[in-house]
């Protein structure tokens, strides 16, 4: 219990200071994998009663994703929401394993971006800016830049860059890479604060306090898992859905109709 008190005040001194963001990053991770493996955070993944205030495992939560960049087809039968920071480097670590499932299920399944910026003077910017690109189609390629060459490199932009005339330096150069408008990039970082913020209040309201964090068809995940983890939960929520279709469910209102309309809309207390 001791040493999970310890681990938790780490997390918390995570979230709230970033001056050192380099050091703090490398010792948390390290922390991180000696007292709990290879789980997000403390307890990630595991077996056993829910926490106070964590989504129940077992049902599906209508976690609104209208306006936020995705990656695939818009009628998808099976949806994850993805919520992560861009300092984060359970967040990193899992990239590879959202790559591996869009290799599997193809045109079956939609990845849609949704920020819980819990590094704020560092990440926000990523955030904001990867809503800008995705505005011109660039999102997922913008995200890997941000992902290579900043958070990998430890570089980030000043905070509340975007605010000024200047624009962040970093992460316009990567617009110009990806060939796209800077003004309009520019512009749109400004415009992406209100989305970034229904996105940390949508996660929240259903319980999510950590990143990475995942919804599948509404159900929760949480951590860096292992991919038989995602396929698991996938794949029983394909079979549902493709039951559901033949039925006479229009694929293109899945999400809509299973999810939005009949999941819950906030996390009820664990019953005692």
């Amino acid at each position: 219990m001791k040493a999970l008190a310890v681990l938790l005040a780490a997390l918390t001194a995570c979230q709230s200071d970033t001056k050192n963001l380099d050091a703090k990053i490398e010792k948390l991770e390290n922390l991180i994998i000696a007292k709990c493996g290879q789980g997000g955070r403390p307890g990630a993944g595991a077996a056993g009663p829910r926490r106070t205030g964590e989504p129940d495992r077992s049902k599906a939560y209508a976690v609104p994703i209208e306006g936020d960049p995705f990656d695939g087809p818009a009628d998808a039968k099976v949806t994850i929401v993805k919520a992560y920071d861009y300092a984060c480097p359970y967040c990193d670590r899992v990239r590879s394993t959202m790559d591996d499932l869009k290799k599997k299920y193809g045109k079956d399944l939609r990845i849609v971006y949704k920020q819980l910026v819990v590094h704020p003077q560092v990440a926000m910017s990523g955030a904001l800016g990867f809503c800008a690109a995705a505005k011109q189609g660039k999102g997922p390629q913008f995200d890997n830049l941000i992902w290579e060459k900043s958070f990998k490199a430890r570089q980030f932009d000043p905070d509340k860059c975007w605010e000024s005339d200047a624009g962040c330096p970093l992460l316009t150069s990567f617009a110009q890479q990806l060939q796209i408008d800077v003004n309009k990039f520019k512009a749109d970082m400004k415009g992406c604060t209100q989305l970034v913020q229904n996105d940390m209040r949508d996660l929240q309201r259903v319980g999510v306090g950590a990143t990475p964090s995942f919804f599948i068809n509404g159900r929760f995940l949480s951590g860096a898992m292992p991919l038989e983890n995602f396929t698991a939960l996938v794949d029983e929520e394909m079979k549902r859905a493709n039951e559901r279709i033949q039925q006479g469910t229009p694929q293109a209102r899945y999400y809509q109709q299973w999810v939005l309309d009949k999941g819950l809309k906030v996390v009820e207390p664990p019953k005692q």
